[in-house]
This record gives C-alpha cells, sequence and structure tokens, in this order.
C-alpha cells in the first residue's frame, strides 16, 4: 500500500495527487479517505472520479487518521497494490429494498473467485437501513472472509453525497470492495453497563419510539440525568449523549452500541444503526482509560490474529463520537492503537466488522483496527 495525505482539502491539490499515484506502475486502484470539512464540489468530484484512469472509491467522513494523528481537514490517498472488485448497493434507507437480492446481484461475478480475500464495506452512515444491509451480507457471504468498514457523512446529519465510486460521489448507497488481501480483524470498544436491561416497546429502523412502552426520549432522559448530574435537553443533547450510548447485548461478541444522535418530534431518539424492536438495551458509560485500553485491545486482537510473516499495515475504523468522547486524549488512543504499527484510516458514522469467525455488525463508538500485509 502506498499512502500520500493531501493536508489542504482542495479539489485541484486532490486532483494533482491523484495524478501522482495514477502514474506509479504498482498500484491498480486508489482508495480515498477525504474529510467533510473539504467541502468539495459535488459535480466537479465526480467528474474527477469518473475521468480517472484508476478506479477511485472510498468516502468522505467527519474526519481522517494519518501517521497515528486524526485530521478534519485533507484527504488521504491509499494506492493499492491489488485490483479490487467493486460493487454499488443503492437505495439504502429504502423501506422496500431487498438486500439478499441486491447484494446478491452485484457480487454474482465474485462467486468463482479464489484466495484470501478482505471485504472493505463503506456506507452512508446517515442512512435508515444500514443494519438491514449487514445481515444480508453475512447471510450471503457467511465467515469465508473478513469485513471492515464504517459510515461515512457529517457531523451535521444532513445526508447528503458521500460514498465515492468510478461512477461519482453518491448518496444512500454502499460500496463494497472485495480486496484480495489478507487480514485479520480487532473489534473492541470499552463501554461497560450502568442500567438494567430496558425493553424497545416501539422501533422503526434507526428510530426509537419508546422504551419500557414510555416515550423513549423520557426514559433515557432520566437514567443520563441520575448518572451525570446534569440536565439533558434538546438543545445540548449530542453533548451530553456522546457519553451515553445504548448497549445490545449479543453472544460470544462485543456489546453491539447504538448511538443516540437527536430528539425527533420531542420524544423520540434517533440513533446511527437500527434497534430492534423488542430488543433490549443498556445505558452504557465510559470513561477516557477505558476507551484507550480498548483500541490498545483491539491492536492486540489483530496482531494474535496475524498469521503471516513481514511488516503489516494498520487500517484504523474508530468512531468519531470517541474523538468527541476523548478530546486531546484521541492522540493518546491512536499512539496506543498505532504502537507498533502506525496506522491509518477514518473516524467514521458506525463501523463494519467480522474477524472471519464471529458475526459480522454494525457497531457504534467502536475501534476496528485491520492488520494488512505491506506487500
Amino acid at each position: 500500500m502506498q499512502l500520500y495525505f493531501e493536508p489542504t482539502g482542495s479539489l485541484a491539490q486532490f486532483a494533482l495527487a491523484l495524478q501522482t499515484l495514477n502514474r506509479s506502475d504498482d498500484l491498480k486502484a486508489i482508495l480515498v479517505l477525504g474529510c467533510d470539512h473539504n467541502d468539495w464540489d459535488t459535480q466537479k468530484l465526480s467528474q474527477l472520479l469518473r475521468d480517472n484512469p484508476l478506479p477511485v472509491f472510498g468516502g468522505i467522513f467527519p474526519q481522517i487518521a494519518y501517521a497515528n494523528t486524526n485530521y478534519a481537514q485533507g484527504t488521504l490517498l491509499v494506492g493499492l497494490p491489488v485490483t479490487p472488485d467493486l460493487a454499488v448497493i443503492e437505495g439504502l434507507s429504502d423501506p422496500a429494498a431487498d438486500f439478499d437480492q441486491h447484494i446478491e446481484h452485484a457480487t454474482a461475478a465474485w462467486e468463482d473467485l479464489d484466495g484470501p480475500a478482505t471485504l472493505l464495506v463503506l456506507v452512508d452512515g446517515l442512512a435508515s437501513r444500514i443494519s438491514s444491509l449487514i445481515e444480508g451480507l453475512f447471510l450471503y457471504f457467511g465467515l469465508d472472509d473478513n469485513f471492515i468498514g464504517g459510515g461515512a457523512g457529517s457531523l451535521s446529519f444532513q445526508q447528503r453525497p458521500c460514498i465515492l465510486t468510478p461512477q461519482g460521489v453518491l448518496q444512500d448507497v454502499a460500496i463494497l470492495a472485495r480486496l484480495p488481501l489478507y487480514s485479520s480483524i480487532g473489534v473492541t470498544h470499552g463501554w461497560q453497563a450502568i442500567s438494567e436491561g430496558i425493553k424497545v416497546t416501539s422501533a422503526q429502523r434507526n428510530l426509537i419510539q419508546t422504551l419500557d412502552w414510555e416515550p423513549a426520549f423520557a426514559v433515557y432522559k432520566r437514567l443520563v440525568e441520575a448518572h451525570s448530574g446534569q440536565e439533558l435537553r434538546e438543545d445540548n443533547f449530542f453533548d451530553l449523549a456522546k457519553s451515553y450510548p445504548f448497549g445490545i447485548a449479543k453472544l460470544g461478541t462485543e456489546m453491539i452500541v447504538r448511538d443516540p444522535l437527536k430528539v425527533v418530534n420531542g420524544s423520540e431518539l434517533l440513533c446511527v444503526g437500527e434497534v430492534p424492536e423488542g430488543c433490549f438495551v443498556k445505558l452504557l458509560n465510559g470513561t477516557s482509560d477505558s476507551l484507550i485500553e480498548a483500541a490498545a485491545a483491539a491492536r492486540d486482537q489483530a496482531k494474535d490474529g496475524f498469521k503471516q510473516p513481514g511488516a503489516t499495515a494498520g487500517l484504523f475504523i474508530d468512531c468519531i463520537s470517541r474523538v468527541l468522547f476523548l478530546g486531546d486524549k484521541i492522540t493518546q488512543e491512536l499512539q496506543a492503537v498505532g504502537r507498533e504499527t502506525p496506522v491509518f484510516g477514518a473516524f467514521t458514522l458506525g463501523e463494519i466488522a467480522n474477524s472471519g469467525h464471529d458475526y459480522l455488525e454494525f457497531y457504534n463508538k467502536t475501534s476496528v483496527l485491520g492488520l494488512f500485509p505491506t506487500r
């Protein structure tokens, strides 16, 4: 992998960076991780992607990581020495979409491909049926390959084009990239339950309407205020809610974290990712130390699972709300996870991972590290 970091976020400088990588005979495709603050012109960006001789794919994220440092502006280009197989899944918020069928159709040509592979999955993080897509991917691909990826988008929480494809920059879609590369994945979060189980008595995809038959915001407000000693209102919701996600227990894997984003209609909670009606959730909380220790544990998991000799490259997918929670201490988390292998990656609206033996999940507030051979 060849890394090229462009710090200004300028579309013109991004075009020059593409030209530089295009001249390398060793590269077959370019993965692009851009920052939302770059504020790229959508039409000009789409034309640039369509005109590039090498296939370009990726996403626009709240922040990115390069050399163990986080950036709110700039662009990371990752030159890939292998040719990825790419598939775009549209209608990620469409309530009628049959993702099982879409996935089978989009990836039919992959069935005869052999050898180790890693599936990189980038989604519009503000789409409402991401979990349904992830379930379809798991049912179709099973445990044969590792998955890693996350949600693109903006901290404005306004949905707009954020997924880069060879056809242009798109909204409400996912791009699947089958990379013929061996990998090892680590997944941890560091959040701990501080409440008993609460039943989700009414929900529509990523919108929780009632908890234990009460308005969801009323229940959440009561629990958060009791633990934090602070008043939770709609106008300060995200500042306080970033410390209090929900957790959905799953057998044999990390608790699935769901991040409440905002209050809707005065009583409902909009989350990143779907929350199944009828499931039980717990209120979670953590400390800076517990999150940093968890990131280091993700590194250890990935390292322990890496069975090939030689140097590794570390793709780090970390939740943007961990940046907001940790503040300046995000540097300590990056140094902890990148202590032996400096990491690059994105700070996302939701994380996607399995390690080849766990159920594929769409996480929130979680650290995911993928180790790849450098050659």
